[in-house]
C-alpha cells in the first residue's frame, strides 16, 4: 500500500479514536475529524463512505485482532480454559480500545462482530465443522454471556471477571458434552 494512503488513514482512524473517546459515535462529524486529523472532508471520503463506516471497520480491526492474538484457535472445543486464557490475555491487550469503539449503543455490535469472525477463525480450523442447532444456542449462549458479564463487571478487573467466565463456560461446555 502506498505510504501516503497509510499514513493519511493513521491520521484519520486516531482523530476518530481522539473524538470517540470523548463523545458517542452519533456526535462525531466528518468534519471535525478531518480537521482534526488534518485533512480535508473529499480525502475522508476517499476512504471511508461516512463516520459508521470507519468505527465499523475499526470495531472489526479489534475483534480480529484479539481473535488472530489466540495462538491455538481449535481449543475452543478440546481445551476451554486455554482457550478463554489466551483470550483474556488478547482482550486485556485490547481493553482500552474495546471499551472506546463500543462504548453506549454500540456495545451490541461487539457481540455481533465476535460470533462472526469467531465461526471464521472455527470453520477455518475446522473446514468440515458443521454445528447442530444445540451447539449454535451454547456458542450464542457462551459468547453472549460473556460479554455481558465482561462489560457489566470490568470494574472489577478483567482477570477476575475472565476467572469466572472461564469457570461458567467450561461447566457449561462439559454439561453440554455430556448430553
Amino acid at each position: 500500500m502506498d505510504l501516503r494512503i497509510e499514513k493519511t488513514r493513521c491520521a484519520i482512524r486516531n482523530a476518530f479514536l481522539q473524538l470517540r473517546s470523548k463523545k458517542p459515535l452519533e456526535k462525531i462529524t466528518v468534519k471535525e475529524l478531518s480537521e482534526l486529523a488534518n485533512i480535508n472532508k473529499a480525502t475522508f471520503y476517499l476512504h471511508y463512505h461516512d463516520i459508521y463506516d470507519l468505527s465499523e471497520s475499526l470495531e472489526r480491526d479489534v475483534v480480529r485482532e484479539c481473535l488472530h492474538g489466540i495462538e491455538q484457535p481449535e481449543n475452543i472445543f478440546t481445551d476451554n480454559q486455554s482457550f478463554i486464557k489466551e483470550l483474556m490475555e488478547t482482550f486485556i491487550a485490547n481493553e482500552q480500545l474495546i471499551k472506546i469503539l463500543f462504548e453506549g449503543n454500540r456495545s451490541s455490535s461487539f457481540m455481533n462482530i465476535f460470533e462472526e469472525e469467531l465461526y471464521k477463525i472455527i470453520y477455518t480450523a475446522y473446514p468440515d465443522y458443521q454445528p447442530s442447532p444445540k451447539n449454535k444456542m451454547v456458542m450464542t449462549f457462551l459468547i453472549y454471556g460473556g460479554y455481558y458479564t465482561y462489560f457489566k463487571h470490568s470494574d472489577q478487573g478483567i482477570t477476575s471477571v475472565f476467572n469466572v467466565i472461564e469457570k461458567f463456560s467450561g461447566a457449561i461446555t462439559e454439561m453440554h458434552k455430556e448430553k
